[in-house]
């Protein structure tokens, strides 16, 4: 950490878009992030806007910074780990900083099918851990981890209905 404070400061003063494009790259080494991560993170940094935006059009012309391949990534991630509706998924998406025309096309890649089985296979789960309790408490349970997760409550009682959890 020493050693990049030493090489920001000196750095800077010589060559300021080398320093954005060097602390955009490392940004980008644990994962990928959207444009607009990576300019807030420059700015955070003391980048200039204008280098900002100039090291990021140079990065998306190399294919390193793609914010519609990100949004789908991070979509098709969060449908499988953590069973998020598109609803979540597109408001994690917009404070990410991904445009509204980006995020309503891959919104809408996700297919009504694939949310259902996603809420089914989440509830199926959650529905073994609360099991030993009263219908009652179960319903409530289930009902509001869904919710939780962003799914609307037609599909909710869907899959309420699927798994014969009712209320009294």
């Amino acid at each position: 950490m020493k050693l990049q404070r030493t090489l920001t400061s000196k750095t800077v003063e010589s060559d300021p878009y080398s320093l954005a494009e060097t602390i955009a790259l490392i940004a980008l080494g644990p994962r990928a992030k959207s444009r607009g991560e990576l300019f807030a993170h420059l700015k955070k940094r003391g980048i200039p806007e204008d280098i900002a935006n100039a090291v990021l059009f140079r990065l998306q012309e190399q294919g390193l910074v793609n914010d519609e391949e990100f949004a789908r990534a991070w979509s098709e991630s969060r449908q499988r780990a953590k069973k998020l509706s598109k609803r979540v998924i597109a408001s994690e998406l917009k404070g990410k900083g991904v445009s509204s025309d980006v995020i309503e096309i891959v919104i809408a890649e996700i297919d009504e099918v694939g949310e259902y089985e996603n809420a089914l296979e989440f509830a199926t789960r959650k529905l073994r851990s609360v099991s030993r309790f009263e219908t009652e408490v179960i319903y409530r349970r289930v009902h509001s981890a869904l919710m939780r997760k962003g799914y609307g409550s037609s599909l909710i009682n869907r899959v309420l209905r699927e798994l014969d959890i009712s209320p009294r």
